[in-house]
C-alpha cells in the first residue's frame, strides 16, 4: 500500500479557499470546500476548475460551515459530486441556511451588475445559484463529535475545534498514517463555545495559521465595546458594525446582552439587518450540545435584537435619526445589506464604522481600517469621513500564543506540522516560532503543492 498523500487546493499561501485532497489508494477524500475571499485575483480563482474532477471525488468532509471552508461545496456539486459531505450537526445546520444565502447574495449581484452594466462580463453570471445550493444539502451526511465514521475509505473523527458553532478537527486514520487537520482553532477561554479538545497522536498536522503573526488585544472586548457606543451615541451617530452572519455576530449580541442587563450602554434600540444572522442565531437554541450558554443566556442573545427581515425594514434603517446599534452583514463589507448602510452613512462624521476582526487584503473592510477616505460601493465612490474603528479581541481565531499553548500541551508532538489558511507573513512568522520553541518539523506549502504523508 502506497502511502496517502495531500494536495493544496486552496489556503495555502493565503488565508481563505480551504481545500486539501487525501488520495490514497483507496479513494479521494477533500477536506474542506471553501470559497476564497479578498482580492480580485483570489476571487478569481473561485471561477478556475479544479484539478481534480468532482464526480472523482468519493466524499467530503467539512470542519466548519464559514463559507471560506463550505462555500464551494455548491459547485462540487453542480459540477458532478454526488457522494456525502459529512460535518457535525450544528455544522450542518448551518450550511442550510448558508448556502441559499450566498446563492441568492451572487444572484443578486450578478443582476445588479447586468443592470447597471458595472461588470466586464456580459452577462455577469453568479458562481452557483439556490439550485445548486439546495442539491448541496441533500447530501449532508450529520456526524456528532468523537464518533469514528469511514469515508472514501480513511476512518475520520471530528473533535471539538471551538471556534464556532460545530467546529471541528479532523482527524482522518487511512493507509496506516494519522493526519489532523485542524480547522480553524478556538481560543482557549471562550464564553460560547468552550476551548478546543486535546491534540492527538498524528504523523501529520495541517495547522492554520491566520492568526500566525499576530496576538490579540488584553483589552476586555465588552469594556471597549461599550465605549465604542457609548461616545457614537453622545455626538448623536449609529454604531454600525459589518459582522459575519455566523460567529462573529452571535458573539457581538452575547456581549451587548451583558452590557444592556448591567447599563453600561446607553438603551439604544440594536438592529440585527440580517435574516441569516438571525437564523444562525436561532440554531443556538437546536444545538446546546454545540455551545456553553446557559438556557437564559441564549434567551438574552436571541430576544436582544430588533430584526430587519425585508429589504423594506432595511431602507427604512437608512432613514433612522436617533442613535442605534446596527449589526448586519457581510463582515469584511464586501455584499449584504451593510454595503447600502455604507453608503448612506459612511459620509457623517457622526457615525461609527466598527469591524470586529480580521479583514481580508482588499476587501473595503480593510481598505476602510487602512484609512482609505473613499470607498467603491455599487460603482460610485462613496466620501468615507464617519469614526472607523475595530474590535480585535472578539475574533474566534486562537492567536499564535494560544496556538502555541495548545500545541504544547499535546501529548504526543507530530510527526510534521504544514501551515495553511495563512497569509505569507503570519505562516512564517509561526513556522520559526514552531520551529524555535518546540523544535519540530514545520513548512508552509503553497497552492498545489503535493506532500506524502510519511510516518512520525
Amino acid at each position: 500500500m502506497t502511502a496517502p498523500t495531500l494536495t493544496f487546493l486552496g489556503a495555502a499561501g493565503t488565508v481563505t479557499g480551504s481545500k486539501t485532497l487525501v488520495t490514497h489508494d483507496g479513494g479521494r477524500l477533500l477536506v474542506d470546500a471553501g470559497l476564497f475571499q479578498g482580492i480580485k485575483h483570489l476571487r478569481q480563482l473561485n471561477w478556475r476548475d479544479l484539478p481534480v474532477d468532482p464526480a472523482s471525488l468519493d466524499a467530503v468532509v467539512l470542519t466548519h460551515a464559514h463559507i471560506d471552508h463550505s462555500g464551494y461545496v455548491p459547485v462540487l456539486v453542480r459540477n458532478g459530486y454526488t457522494g456525502p459531505i459529512h460535518a457535525t450537526p450544528a455544522t450542518a445546520s448551518l450550511c442550510r441556511i448558508l448556502w441559499p444565502d450566498a446563492a441568492f447574495l451572487q444572484v443578486e449581484e450578478a443582476e445588479r451588475a447586468n443592470r447597471k452594466g458595472y461588470s466586464r462580463h456580459k452577462p455577469a453570471l453568479p458562481l452557483f445559484d439556490v439550485a445548486d445550493a439546495e442539491a448541496a444539502m441533500k447530501q449532508l451526511v450529520e456526524v456528532p463529535w468523537d464518533t469514528p465514521f469511514q469515508a472514501a475509505g480513511a476512518t475520520v473523527t471530528l473533535r471539538r475545534a471551538g471556534h464556532i458553532l460545530g467546529a471541528s478537527m479532523a482527524l482522518v486514520e487511512v493507509g496506516g498514517r494519522r493526519v489532523l487537520f485542524s480547522g480553524d482553532v478556538g481560543r482557549p477561554v471562550d464564553p460560547l463555545h468552550g476551548q478546543p479538545a486535546t491534540l492527538p497522536a498524528a504523523d501529520l498536522l495541517v495547522l492554520e495559521s491566520t492568526y500566525g503573526d499576530r496576538l490579540h488585544d488584553p483589552i476586555d472586548p465588552e469594556e471597549e465595546l461599550a465605549r465604542v457606543v457609548r461616545r457614537t451615541v453622545d455626538r448623536g451617530g449609529h454604531v454600525i458594525v459589518p459582522s459575519f452572519a455566523v460567529g462573529r455576530t452571535q458573539r457581538l449580541l452575547y456581549h451587548l446582552a451583558r452590557l444592556r442587563r448591567r447599563h453600561a450602554i446607553p438603551d439604544v434600540p440594536v438592529f440585527l439587518n440580517s435574516p441569516l444572522a438571525d437564523k444562525a442565531t436561532r440554531i443556538l437554541a437546536q444545538h446546546p450540545e454545540a455551545h456553553s450558554l446557559s438556557a437564559d443566556e441564549v434567551e438574552d442573545v436571541c430576544s436582544l435584537p430588533i430584526i430587519a427581515r425585508t429589504a423594506e425594514d432595511s431602507i427604512r434603517l437608512n432613514q433612522r435619526t436617533d442613535p442605534a446599534i446596527i449589526i448586519a452583514g457581510s463582515g469584511m463589507a464586501t455584499g449584504g445589506r451593510v454595503v447600502h448602510h455604507l453608503r448612506a452613512w459612511a459620509p457623517d462624521p457622526r457615525h461609527t464604522v466598527l469591524f470586529t476582526g480580521f479583514q481580508a487584503e482588499g476587501t473595503r473592510g480593510d481598505r476602510m481600517l487602512r484609512g482609505e477616505r473613499e470607498i467603491k460601493i455599487f460603482g460610485d465612490y462613496v466620501p468615507v469621513r464617519c469614526e472607523v474603528d475595530v474590535l480585535h479581541n472578539l475574533s474566534a481565531h486562537a492567536d499564535w500564543q494560544e496556538l502555541l499553548g495548545w500545541l504544547q500541551a499535546a501529548p504526543t508532538p507530530p510527526g510534521q506540522v504544514l501551515l495553511n489558511h495563512g497569509s505569507p507573513n503570519a505562516a512564517d512568522h509561526f513556522r520559526h516560532v514552531i520551529e524555535e520553541r518546540l523544535g519540530w518539523s514545520v513548512d508552509t506549502p503553497m497552492m498545489g503543492e503535493v506532500v506524502e504523508v510519511a510516518p512520525a
